[in-house]
């Protein structure tokens, strides 16, 4: 991330729900914010981690354990 100030994050989340037309209101803006500001602190530890150009993406992506699976 640039070493610029961080963005008003209240403000891009007012902005990003006005263009996907989600419902904000003034108990969800502040986690909404919130939630924005980590993302921008977390996004340069992904960015910056080195991967191999070799590397495939796998072929699917299911977040649930297999069924049958104990957990």
């Amino acid at each position: 991330m640039p070493a610029s100030d961080p963005p008003d994050f209240e403000a891009l989340a007012n902005a990003l729900a006005r263009a996907l037309h989600l419902p904000v209101t003034e108990e969800t803006l502040p986690g909404m914010a919130m939630n924005l500001a980590l993302a921008y602190r977390l996004a340069p530890a992904f960015l910056d981690f080195p991967l191999p150009d070799t590397l495939e993406p796998a072929a699917i992506f299911n977040p649930l354990p297999p069924a049958g699976a104990s957990s």
